[in-house]
């Protein structure tokens, strides 16, 4: 049976799983379709590919570094048990471990349309473990983009004509007016919190909610979710 292709967002950027079993020509389409259909979002990603224990040849991988650099998206490093594999990416100059990114890389492309985010953290102890995620602290204002592998948290509002697309979670600690998309990757357990949650479009995984025409109504915390194959908003009190 099929697998599906795994993203998860990692220091170096963002570490894609492919399907063990299925033929390597359909896990290429399948891959590059799933960039286009998020071209904005996978737009100038590193990525790190995991094929496990799947012996690739130089040639697949060279034509997979074609594919991903029409798309701007730069492969880094190709994890693998097959030696042949491991060669194969040598050969290409590809490193087959993950390394350590440069303190100044980020896979957000440094335009003035974009609010630059860095994945990079400092390293805190604590008894409670969290998960990556970029905080920021001004309201977007229309024409502004957010773009983020893990969560995203806005402490301010997010005006109409701006655009959220998150990983993780979006919490917004102010009014959500703009565009947000949360779970990008397909993950239907992400939420959309908010202050004040009038998106204009709203988006977990692959399900689409529009906002009802404004009325008058009680402006209270609310919080978006999937239940049921259906994006649903109840009173946000935790």
């Amino acid at each position: 049976m099929s697998g599906a292709i795994q993203f998860k967002g990692i220091r170096q950027g963002l570490l894609v799983t492919i399907p063990p079993d299925d033929e390597w020509a359909k896990v290429i389409a399948d891959l590059a379709t799933r960039i286009d259909q998020q071209a904005a979002f996978f737009k100038g990603a590193s990525v790190a590919l995991d094929v496990d224990k799947r012996a690739v040849r130089r040639h697949e991988l060279a034509n997979l570094l074609t594919i991903l650099q029409k798309r701007d998206v730069n492969l880094i490093s190709v994890l693998s048990t097959s030696a042949t594999t491991q060669g194969a990416a040598r050969k290409l100059g590809l490193a087959t471990e993950l390394v350590e990114p440069p303190a100044t890389q980020s896979h957000i492309p440094d335009t003035s349309r974009f609010v630059e985010t860095n994945s990079e953290a400092p390293s805190l102890k604590s008894d409670v473990h969290g998960t990556e995620g970029v905080l920021i602290r001004r309201t977007l204002r229309s024409g502004q983009s957010v773009q983020n592998n893990g969560h995203v948290v806005i402490l301010g509002d997010v005006n109409a004509g701006s655009e959220i697309v998150a990983g993780g979670d979006v919490v917004v600690w102010g009014k959500l007016r703009g565009v947000v998309h949360a779970g990008a990757y397909g993950d239907e357990t992400c939420v959309v919190c908010a202050l004040d949650l009038q998106p204009t479009q709203l988006r977990i995984a692959s399900l689409i909610s529009v906002s009802p025409p404004s009325k008058k109504r009680r402006k209270h915390p609310e919080r978006a979710y999937v239940e049921d194959g259906v994006i649903k908003a109840e009173p946000w009190t935790d």
